[in-house]
């Protein structure tokens, strides 16, 4: 199997090889161009596209035109390998090209041969510095050759983002792409959109955005109405549980259950009965997250406290995550754990996985340094493939054997003796930790020594980018997190290749091996010499918690003396094991979010289009018809007597009353009763067209959408509580992922009963003074959405609210909603 997919590679790559070859042959003869005629080319291409030519036809000259354009304004050529991960880009493959190859030029090839189209290119990067500095960087490049070029920066405002993506090219975050699509679903005018669509992508660091944070749903949401007592009570209760006896916790999948012993305290401290009883639901909720709080959530690891606030830090960079914030109640009780100001918890309006806002667009394509050790995924996902391009200049890194020593004591003394041994000499030394309280453990022991360093973690990161240049000096010594300065390269100061280049030192193995090479690869870049070595320990999390019995009895077998490092094969098996262990937990837990978002993916598609469809339109009449139509079968059906066998008249007249309609009904069979319901409902809706006058599509259209709304912002909290309850099914043997397609579409089909319902309800009592109050209302609420990060958390405090509307009301066999259809 590996030999099919290496022979699979070097077959694209020889494809490639002769595609760079003829875009070398038309180097000299683009070189001789003016720059009047080489800015021109791109108009002439665009005249060969709607000639009937294809993208595919022009690449091999639009590729030769961009390289001499970046050699006229950046001073930078593209090398061959370079032209070949721009083929693999525009082909729409994952390209892994190692750090330092120049991956952000390699992007301006398929991106601007895209752009040709007329139709949206996006680059979606890590961070706002990156999407800002690469879109200034290569901008000469693409406003050279008369394209346009924008990014997108989270502080914003609606204009300047909409006019970043009217450019032919956006460079932006995958969280602000992420985020604007769903606020563009949220709006009550066309015109407040600022997106046009999703054509082709480049995402950068694939592996990390595609990978690493899919398992983190992007949310919009708003103000809930819990009071902040409620958050600090729960979190003084929570000191006074105790570990193994009043609850278990598992700290390989993070999550805990209270023992018989620990229900007892509660319901004793609560005063509750029962403290399983529906009513009583959500102590049970705020009880297990301050306990989450406690054991899963760490000061300086998981998140900072900075002016009186818990920012989030990001596990695989390192860096801080300002705005973001856990959801379903998590991040308060965190606040209360610290006892800093507790800010009012948060209601979803939209959510979306960043799996399924990828798959929207027409080509997607990604570059990183580690990919495939993922390509299963990649291909699983988002039907793509990876490609591995070779380096420019062979890569002579010398990649040591792991050190492994039994405690973290000999770790950390083994680790700054060997940061001290190089120092002396001049080497320049990069320390990654996977910690922010690693990094500063380190600094503590280096100042101790009086060994001057630099520390680069979520704390400092204001300064990444000075401290990233001066990294590869003689003498420099930087402590980083995760983060390292990904995205940007660490030059070799004067004198430091006779050295042997930057010494990169791991101080503990992260849970992905992917970190791991990210982390080395900051060295060696660009055929420098460079060395790398991990120094860790059994202590450590990844080896204690995954390294089980094997490890153990190693450790008892070898006879390790105190101070003496351990370095063996079998030792370096066990590690990959233990990662490759935790990747399949982190994989099963983002195939299932994936399996979940997917079936919400077909939904969340019919509600967003039906919400454009209403944009678009002026007139909603033949809409309307539909609307009563189904509301008045449901009606009829819902009156069928099966003992006296015929429709329960006086009913239907009860039924009729909450649309302000009182009429006795006359008909007899079933077309006769629902011609004159619906004659009744239309007399009345004409009545308040003419009341309205030309403003009434006007006021129909805010009514509809904002029912839409409300009903589905309802629908996404039945759904949480639904991913829980479906949950705890596997127990039964059912499988949970069928069982939350299945109900999730009855939860579904009764959502949009409701808005139905809802839409008749407030068109036959709608008066003259609601308009303004109506549109007034939406955009304070659209003007109020702010942005969360979603954590998975145990216990959901909503309990199926979304299902009592129309839980009484028999769904009739013949019906059909137009807009409404969803596949199975």
């Amino acid at each position: 199997m590996l030999f099919g997919l290496i022979d699979k590679n070097k077959s694209l790559l020889k494809k490639y090889s002769k595609i760079a070859n003829k875009i070398n042959e038309l180097e000299e003869s683009v070189k001789s161009l003016s720059d009047t005629e080489l800015s021109g080319k791109t108009l002439e291409f665009k005249n060969r596209l709607k000639q009937g030519e294809s993208l595919d036809d022009i690449l091999p000259e639009a590729f030769a035109v961009v390289r001499e354009a970046s050699r006229r304004t950046v001073g930078m050529r593209h090398f061959d390998v370079q032209l070949m991960g721009g083929i693999a880009l525009h082909e729409g493959k994952i390209t892994e090209m190692k750090t330092g190859e120049g991956k952000t030029l390699v992007a301006t090839l398929p991106i601007y041969l895209n752009a040709l189209t007329g139709k949206n290119v996006h680059l979606a990067t890590h961070n706002d510095y990156l999407a800002k500095r690469d879109a200034n960087w290569m901008g000469p490049v693409y406003e050279y050759l008369g394209l346009s070029v924008g990014y997108i920066q989270a502080n914003m405002d609606k204009e300047d983002r909409k006019k970043a993506y009217q450019a032919d090219i956006t460079y932006g975050t995958a969280n602000e792409f992420g985020f604007d699509y769903l606020r563009d679903n949220l709006v009550y005018e066309n015109t407040d959109k600022v997106q046009r669509g999703h054509y082709f992508t480049i995402v950068d660091e694939a592996d990390s955005i595609l990978i690493d944070e899919a398992r983190t749903p992007l949310i919009i949401s708003g103000p809930s109405d819990t009071p902040s007592e409620l958050y600090r009570r729960f979190a003084s209760l929570a000191k006074r549980f105790i570990v193994e006896k009043d609850y278990t916790i598992d700290e390989k999948q993070k999550t805990l259950a209270l023992t018989e012993e620990g229900i007892s305290k509660a319901e004793k401290l609560l005063s509750v009965d029962n403290l399983y009883d529906p009513s009583n639901i959500k102590y049970l909720f705020h009880l297990l997250n301050a306990l989450k709080a406690i054991n899963f959530f760490k000061r300086d690891k998981d998140y900072i406290v900075r002016d009186g606030e818990v920012v989030i830090v990001d596990e695989f960079t390192g860096r801080l995550l300002p705005g973001r914030r856990y959801s379903e109640g998590l991040h308060q009780a965190i606040e209360a754990k610290e006892g800093v100001k507790i800010k009012e918890e948060s209601v979803t309006f939209a959510t979306i996985t960043f799996q399924n806002y990828f798959r929207m667009y027409e080509k997607l394509s990604g570059m990183t340094g580690t990919a495939k050790t993922e390509e299963d995924e990649f291909k699983a996902i988002y039907n793509t493939e990876v490609v591995v391009i070779p380096t420019n200049e062979p890569v002579i890194r010398e990649d040591k054997n792991d050190l492994i020593f039994k405690t973290q004591k000999e770790k950390y003394q083994s680790i700054i003796d060997e940061i001290e041994k190089r120092n002396q000499k001049g080497q320049p030394v990069l320390v990654g930790t996977t910690s922010i309280e690693n990094s500063e453990i380190i600094s503590e022991l280096l100042k101790k020594r009086g060994i001057k360093h630099e520390v680069l973690n979520a704390k400092y990161h204001e300064r990444e980018a000075e401290i990233i240049a001066h990294a590869g000096e003689k003498n420099a010594v930087t402590i980083a997190t995760n983060m390292a300065g990904r995205g940007t390269d660490i030059k070799l100061g004067e004198g430091v290749k006779e050295l042997g280049g930057l010494f990169v030192l791991g101080t503990e193995r992260h849970e992905s091996r992917r970190i791991d090479n990210q982390l080395i690869g900051r060295s060696g870049r660009q055929g420098d010499p460079g060395e790398s070595r991990f120094i860790i320990s059994f202590e450590d999390d990844v080896l204690r918690l995954f390294g089980g019995d094997r490890m153990k009895n190693m450790m008892t077998a070898l006879k390790i003396e105190e101070g003496q490092p351990i370095e063996h094969k079998m030792l370096s098996k066990v590690i990959r094991d233990a990662q490759k262990k935790i990747e399949g937990i982190h994989f099963s837990i983002r195939k299932r979010l994936y399996e979940f978002d997917s079936v919400m993916d077909k939904q969340r598609s019919v509600i967003y289009n039906h919400r454009d469809w209403i944009l678009e339109q002026g007139n909603y009449d033949d809409h309307i018809k539909e609307i009563f139509t189904d509301v008045v079968e449901r009606i009829v059906e819902s009156s069928w007597d099966e003992v006296e066998e015929k429709y329960n008249k006086s009913s239907i007249s009860e039924k009729l009353k909450q649309y302000l309609i009182i009429s006795d009904i006359k008909g007899n069979t079933r077309e006769e009763i629902e011609d004159e319901i619906f004659d009744l409902l239309w007399k009345r809706y004409q009545y308040k067209k003419e009341e309205f006058g030309e403003d009434f599509n006007k006021v129909a259209k805010f009514v509809m959408l904002r029912i839409i709304d409300e009903k589905w912002r309802h629908h996404l909290d039945s759904i949480e509580a639904l991913k829980e309850a479906v949950g705890l099914r596997s127990y039964g043997q059912k499988d949970p992922v069928m069982e939350f397609k299945k109900e999730s579409y009855i939860l579904f089909d009764q959502m949009v009963d409701s808005i139905y319902d809802e839409i008749v309800n407030y068109l036959m009592r709608i008066a003259k003074v609601v308009p303004e109050k109506e549109e007034r209302e939406a955009k304070r609420i659209y003007a109020s959405l702010n942005f969360v990060h979603n954590n998975v958390s145990a216990v959901d405090e909503s309990n199926d609210n979304g299902r009592s509307k129309s839980k009484n009301v028999t769904k009739p066999s013949n019906k059909i909603k137009k807009r409404y259809k969803v596949k199975r």
